[in-house]
C-alpha cells in the first residue's frame, strides 16, 4: 500500500503498466505513460532548484500536464498548490503570494494575463509554461522555462527523503468571505481520503470516472486520488453545459459521476441516453444537500445507479456517507462516519449532544489536515483539542470542528442543518436554509433556489428566495402559499426574488449564499417595518 501519495501512480504502472490512467479528449494514457511522465517532470523540477517543501503552483484546466504535474511535485518533495483556472489574476496572485510559491506551472496566455513582477509574487523565481516555445535571448523574471524542457532535463538531484506526515498540498478555499485560505494536507490526509473513498464506493479497475470538479476543490481532486488507488481510468472534462456531462458520460462508459447540488438540479431535468443508464454504476453528492426533488428525479431517470449522499470539509476532506441501502429509509441523511473517521455532534462546552438534539460536527481521524497555511488565528478557531479526550493521555489530539449544525438519529444517522454563518436569525429564531430551499424545490416550478437572510428593521434578518423559475408560468403566489403549506410562517419567506439566470457560484459550483445576500442587502428599508 502506497504511504506518500504519489506512490499510487508507481504502484500501479508496476502492477497494470498498460490499463488506461487519463483520458483527455481523444488521447488516453496508461499507467506505465504516465509514471515515465511524472518522474521525468520531477528530475526536471529537482534540477531547476526545487526543494522539499517549497510550494509549486498548478494554473491550468484540467489536462494530461495538469495530473503530472500535481503528482511530480509530490513526488520531488515539494508541495502542489492547484488553482482553480476559474480564477481572475488577483485571486490568483493573492494565492501565489499568501503560500509562496516558487514556481508556477502554467500556459502562457495565462502567465500573461497575470503580468507577474517581483514586487507582486517576491517568491517566485520561475515559470514553466505548458504550451509554446520560450525565447531564449529574452531575459525575463521570473524565468520562463518549457514544460517539454523540464521533462527532457535527465536524472535531477536526488529527492529529500519526505514521509506521510510531510506537507502535500495546500487547498485554498473558495474564499466567498474575505480571502481564501489554504487548507495544509499531509500525504496521510490524501492517501487516507483516497483509500476509504474508494473502500466504501467499492471502485475497482474496470471504473472509468468522469472528473468535472477542479482539482482545486478536494471533492474534485480525489476523482483523481479514487481512481489511482483501484486502477481505475479518469477522464477529464472541462464541461461547458449540463448536457455535455451526459452525452459523455454516455460516450465514455462512465462508471462513477460527482457533482455538488447546483449541477444535479440541471442534470435530473435531463433526459439521458440509454447509454448513459446502462453504465453509470453511482454517483455521489457532496457540497451541500441535494433537495430530495433532485435525488428521486435521478433516481427515476437512472434506475439501475446507486445514490451516494455525502458530507465533507476541505478541512477533513469526506466526513460522512449515507449507503445507498439507507436511501429509501433515510434519504435526507448525510450517513454515518466513512471508514477510519469518527464523527461527534457535540454542544458549545464539548460535551455530546443527545439524539435529535441539534450540535456542532466535530471531525476526529487521519483525514484533519494541518491547519491554515501561515495563519494561527483561523487555524486555532477550527482545529481544537478533541472534546472528551482521556486525561490520562498526556498529548492533546486535534480535531476539526466543522462549524455546521448537524443532528443524530437514534441510530446514529446524522442529518445536516446548516452552517453556523449561513443560519438565517428571524425573529428570535435560528433557521436553517436547506429547509426552506427543499421546500421551494418540492414545489416543482423551481430550476434553482438559495434561501438567504437579509437585514430587517423589525425582524433582525427576513427570509428571502431566490429564485429561477421551472417555466414562463412561474406564480409567485402559488409558490408563497406552497411554502406556507410546509412551513412555519417565521420559516416562511417575506419576500421571493426572481432570476432568469443561473444562480451565481463559488469557484467550486456551489451556490453563494452570501453573494446573493450582499446583494439584497437594502432590500427593506426602515419603512417596512
Amino acid at each position: 500500500m502506497a504511504t506518500l501519495l504519489h506512490e499510487l501512480v508507481l504502484e500501479q504502472a508496476s502492477r497494470r503498466p498498460e490499463a488506461a490512467a487519463i483520458v483527455h479528449r481523444q488521447a488516453t494514457f496508461d499507467y506505465a505513460g504516465l509514471a515515465q511522465q511524472v518522474q521525468a517532470a520531477a528530475c526536471g523540477l529537482l534540477d531547476v532548484g526545487l526543494k522539499r517543501s517549497e510550494r509549486v503552483a498548478v494554473y491550468l484546466p484540467k489536462q494530461f500536464e495538469t495530473v503530472v504535474a500535481l503528482f511530480a511535485i509530490a513526488s520531488a518533495g515539494a508541495v502542489f498548490v492547484p488553482v482553480n483556472p476559474l480564477l481572475k489574476p488577483e485571486q490568483v496572485i493573492h494565492i501565489l503570494r499568501d503560500c509562496n510559491v516558487s514556481i508556477l506551472i502554467t500556459a502562457c496566455g495565462r502567465a500573461d494575463r497575470l503580468n507577474l513582477n517581483p514586487a507582486a509574487c517576491p517568491d517566485l523565481r520561475a515559470l514553466v509554461l505548458v504550451d509554446e516555445p520560450i525565447d531564449p535571448s529574452a531575459r525575463q523574471s521570473p524565468q520562463r522555462l518549457r514544460w517539454q524542457a523540464l521533462l527532457a532535463a535527465g536524472t535531477g538531484p536526488k529527492p529529500a527523503r519526505v514521509i506521510d506526515l510531510d506537507m502535500a498540498a495546500i487547498l485554498y478555499t473558495s474564499g466567498s468571505t474575505g480571502k481564501p485560505k489554504g487548507v495544509v494536507l499531509s500525504h496521510r490526509n490524501m492517501l487516507a481520503g483516497a483509500y476509504s473513498v474508494a473502500h466504501y464506493l467499492a471502485n475497482r479497475p474496470d471504473d472509468r470516472l468522469l472528473a468535472i470538479l477542479p482539482f482545486s476543490f478536494d471533492y474534485g481532486l480525489s476523482q483523481l486520488t479514487t481512481a489511482f488507488v483501484a486502477g481505475a481510468r479518469a477522464v477529464l472534462m472541462d464541461y461547458l453545459l449540463p448536457r455535455d456531462v451526459v452525452t459523455a458520460v454516455a460516450r465514455g462508459r462512465i462508471t462513477g459521476l460527482a457533482a455538488v447540488p447546483p449541477m444535479w438540479v440541471q442534470l435530473a431535468q435531463l433526459e439521458w441516453p440509454t447509454e448513459a443508464v446502462e453504465s453509470l454504476r453511482y454517483f455521489t453528492n457532496s457540497g451541500g444537500a441535494m433537495p430530495r426533488t433532485t435525488l428521486d428525479a435521478l433516481r427515476r431517470r437512472l434506475p439501475k445507479t446507486a445514490p451516494y449522499l455525502m458530507y465533507g470539509l476541505t478541512e477533513a476532506f469526506r466526513s460522512t456517507y449515507l449507503p445507498p441501502e439507507e436511501i429509501d429509509h433515510r434519504p435526507d441523511s448525510i450517513g454515518k462516519a466513512i471508514p477510519n473517521a469518527e464523527i461527534l455532534v457535540v454542544r458549545p462546552d464539548g460535551s455530546p449532544c443527545s439524539p435529535g438534539e441539534p450540535g456542532e460536527l466535530v471531525h476526529r481521524g487521519s483525514l484533519v489536515a494541518q491547519g491554515y497555511w501561515n495563519d494561527p488565528e483561523k487555524t486555532a478557531e477550527r482545529f481544537r483539542p478533541l472534546p472528551g479526550q482521556n486525561p490520562a493521555l498526556p498529548l492533546v489530539e486535534w480535531a476539526v470542528w466543522s462549524g455546521d449544525t448537524v443532528k443524530a438519529d437514534d441510530d446514529g444517522f446524522l442529518y445536516f442543518i446548516g452552517r453556523k454563518d449561513d443560519m438565517i436569525k428571524t425573529s428570535g429564531y435560528r433557521v436553517s436554509p436547506t429547509e426552506i430551499e427543499e421546500v421551494l424545490y418540492d414545489s416543482g416550478q423551481i430550476v434553482e433556489a438559495a434561501a438567504v437572510g437579509v437585514p430587517h428593521p423589525t425582524l433582525g434578518q427576513a427570509v428571502v428566495g431566490v429564485v429561477k423559475p421551472l417555466l414562463a408560468s412561474y406564480a409567485e403566489a402559488d409558490l408563497i402559499n406552497h411554502c406556507k403549506l410546509h412551513l412555519p410562517n417565521f420559516m416562511t419567506p417575506l419576500h421571493i426574488v426572481l432570476r432568469q439566470t443561473d444562480l451565481p457560484r463559488n469557484a467550486n459550483g456551489k451556490i453563494d449564499r452570501k453573494a446573493l445576500a450582499g446583494e439584497l442587502r437594502d432590500l427593506f428599508s426602515e419603512g417596512d417595518a
